[in-house]
Formats: C-alpha cells, sequence, structure tokens
C-alpha cells in the first residue's frame, strides 16, 4: 500500500524538538514549525516492525552489532551510488556531528585550521571552535547559475597550518548536488595541500530527477586514502532519535587512529539503532522513492507559491535535501531578525540564514519535510504577514 505522506502526526507533547522546544527558541509555542531538520511523517513500516520486535524482548543489556548491519550498509550503498565499500571500513558513531567533533580531535591540535564552506550547517564551525581549533571560511559564490565552490579563494586560504576541509554534499542549506567535476576539482586542491577531507553525506538519499549523489570517496582511490566520509539512516528514514551513524574510512592508517579514539570514548551503538539502520536499508527503499516524489511535489508547491503569491521571497534552487534556502532580501525586513519576523508575524518557526554564517543574511531555511497540509497552512501565513507587512510599510 502507498504510504500516506499527508497523514497529520501529532508529535507535540512527545517531548519533540522540532514541535515542544518552540516557546523556549522562539518565545512563542502556537507556530507551526519549520526549522529542525527532520521530517514529520512516520518512517517505513519495515523500520516500525523491526523496532516493535526487538523492544518485545524484555533485555535491554550490552549488545554487539552483527554482520549484517555493516552488509546492510555495503548493499545500500552500492545500491544507490554505485560506491564499493569494505564492510571493515565502516565505524558507529553516535551521529553525524558527533562524528565531526571526534574526527577533529583524532587528526587535528589545537589551533590548526579547518576549512568549511559557508552559509553551512552551524555545527560545521561550532565544533572546529569548540575544540580549539581554527575556522577558515571558505564562502560559496552566489551566480545566476546558483552557488558554486569558490576555488580560487579555496586556494588563496590554504597555509602551513592548514590541515582538514569538512564538505557538506548534498549541501545543507543551499541545496546544491555537487557534480562530479566540482568534486574532482575540490579533491585535487585538497589533495595537492595535503588536506584531509572529511564530507558529511547524511542527505546523500534526498536527491531530486536529474541529479546524481556522487560520494566524494568514489572518484577515485587516491581520494578515497585522503576522504572520511559521515552518513546515516537518521535524515533518510527520520530516525535521528536514535543517534546511529556511521564513518566509512578506506585509509587503514587513518581509520586505526580512529578506531583508537572511539575505544576511548567508549561509544557503542545502540541495539535500536542498529535493528532500524539495517530493517531501513533492507526493507526501506520503496518506502524512500515514494518519499522523494512527494516531496518534489512540496518542492514544486513551494516553488509556485512563491513565484505567484510572494514574488519579494526568491527561491535557490533545491537540488538535494528537504530544506530550502530562501532569499529575502527583497522583503527588506528591519528592526528585527527574519526568524523574528516570521514567528510573530506570520507564526511559523524557521532558521535564520545568519546562523549558516556569512553569506546566510537576508535567507531562511524552510524545512518542506511535512505533510502537504501543514505546507500550505504556512506558506499561507507567510503571505498574509507579508501582506500586512506592505500595507503597514506603505502607511508609514
Amino acid at each position: 500500500m502507498p504510504h500516506d505522506f499527508d497523514a497529520l502526526i501529532q508529535r507535540r507533547g512527545t517531548d519533540c524538538y522540532k514541535w515542544d522546544a518552540l516557546e523556549e527558541r522562539y518565545g512563542e509555542r502556537d507556530l507551526l514549525p519549520f526549522w529542525v531538520a527532520d521530517m514529520d511523517f512516520a518512517s517505513a513500516e519495515p523500520v516500525q516492525r523491526a523496532l516493535l520486535e526487538r523492544v518485545q524482548h524484555p533485555v535491554y543489556g550490552y549488545s554487539i552489532t552483527p554482520p549484517s548491519a555493516y552488509e546492510a550498509i555495503v548493499s545500500w550503498l552500492e545500491r544507490r551510488y554505485g560506491w564499493v565499500v569494505e564492510q571493515e571500513w565502516i565505524s558507529f558513531t553516535a551521529g553525524v556531528v558527533n562524528a565531526l567533533n571526534l574526527l577533529i580531535q583524532t587528526f587535528t591540535l589545537p589551533g590548526e585550521k579547518i576549512i568549511v564552506q559557508p552559509p553551512v550547517y552551524p555545527p560545521f564551525f561550532n565544533s572546529v571552535r569548540n575544540n580549539g581549533r581554527q575556522v577558515v571560511f571558505n564562502p560559496l559564490a552566489e551566480t545566476d547559475r546558483g552557488y558554486v565552490m569558490d576555488f580560487d579563494d579555496l586556494e588563496a586560504k590554504i597555509d602551513s597550518r592548514t590541515r582538514m576541509l569538512i564538505l557538506c554534499s548534498p549541501h545543507n542549506p543551499v541545496g546544491r548536488v555537487w557534480r562530479k567535476e566540482e568534486l574532482e576539482k575540490l579533491a585535487e586542491i585538497c589533495l595537492r595541500h595535503g588536506l584531509l577531507m572529511v564530507s558529511d553525506e547524511i542527505h546523500a538519499d534526498f536527491v531530486y530527477s536529474g541529479r546524481r549523489h556522487v560520494p566524494l570517496a568514489s572518484l577515485s582511490p587516491e581520494v578515497a586514502q585522503n576522504t572520511i566520509t559521515c552518513m546515516a539512516p537518521s535524515k533518510t528514514f527520520n530516525l535521528a532519535g536514535l543517534a546511529t551513524s556511521f564513518v566509512v574510512i578506506p585509509n587503514k592508517h587513518l581509520r586505526d587512529r580512529f578506531a583508537n579514539t572511539l575505544d576511548n570514548v567508549a561509544i557503542d551503538p545502540s541495539f535500536l539503532g542498529i535493528a532500524a539502520l539495517e530493517a531501513a536499508y533492507r526493507h526501506g527503499e520503496e518506502w524512500l522513492e515514494e518519499l522523494l516524489v512527494y516531496l518534489a511535489g512540496n518542492r514544486d508547491y513551494l516553488r509556485q507559491f512563491i513565484q505567484d503569491q510572494v514574488p519579494d521571497i526568491r527561491m535557490t534552487e533545491l537540488e538535494g535535501t528537504y530544506l530550502a534556502w530562501l532569499d529575502c532580501r527583497g522583503l527588506k525586513i528591519t528592526g528585527c531578525s527574519l526568524a523574528e519576523f516570521f514567528a510573530k508575524k506570520a507564526k511559523i518557526a524557521v532558521n535564520d540564514g545568519q546562523w549558516f554564517g556569512p553569506g546566510g543574511e537576508g535567507f531562511i531555511r524552510f524545512n518542506i519535510g511535512c505533510p502537504r497540509p501543514l505546507l500550505e497552512e504556512g506558506l499561507e501565513r507567510i503571505k498574509k504577514a507579508l501582506d500586512g507587512h506592505r500595507s503597514s510599510s506603505v502607511s508609514g
């Protein structure tokens, strides 16, 4: 049976961060949330069934990760991307942000430099700073063709203390799915300068028709030896609360160093997370294909609504992820942040673009991973708020 992605599931009152932290974050409780990057859809039925079956066993003690979980990952990566990995390359972590912090601690020293490409997911640069390393911004360049990497700026900013580059692929929040030739150019620069590449590919499964995700490490054996890939089923199958992710490290020397870090911090994957991961990767593909069609419909609805009803907002082309990057500079909002304006005037919660670092000013990130009725209601609230804003601006 086709999955009902239009179903409205009550998440408020379930200790759900997206819905139950609104008042703490925005000072308002009665908002529609389009901020936190999880979806308001039920996870795939095989995942639900696997979790229920495991929970029915009444003992929840220490567990091992079965070989079948590694096999499920290997099979998924080969089916979806044609990327052949070995089971021994895989290590489990408690989320991609957890992995980023551990990788920074393992492969760089305090005071050394790490490159990120803003506007980008804030834990990238927060993890660098919080671990006593230096952030180097290599901002994406806005062009009439969308966002691109600025390779000249990248080359100019690499020096003798630069050790690592963290890539977001597909990119959160600008929605780019990097082409093979772009990744090849990036990899060539990093290899030439001896930079370790850490590639966050947690949104890899959210790529729309006409685009294809290329794992950075799949470019060549040489690139693979200098790349660590962070992935998880959490975005794809709405499993973030299970805190289960994995890294792929083809280079044995790097893998052994990271294994030592994992031993020191005593990270073991959750047995429920592993059960969900295996069920998702073995039996969730049909559900995912339906979801991608639905999300593409949400994306197209959003684009058309903005074009017809709120043309002062411009939508950046969404090639991947379920996070739309909306240019609100034409609104000329003053006196408050964009997030504050939309919370108070439109009663919706969005991420202010400033949160994503240089280049995010004047933008908002808007999550379309929700039932269409919620999306429609949120957009109508935006239109009403902007109609009122224009009227007050004219009268003032």
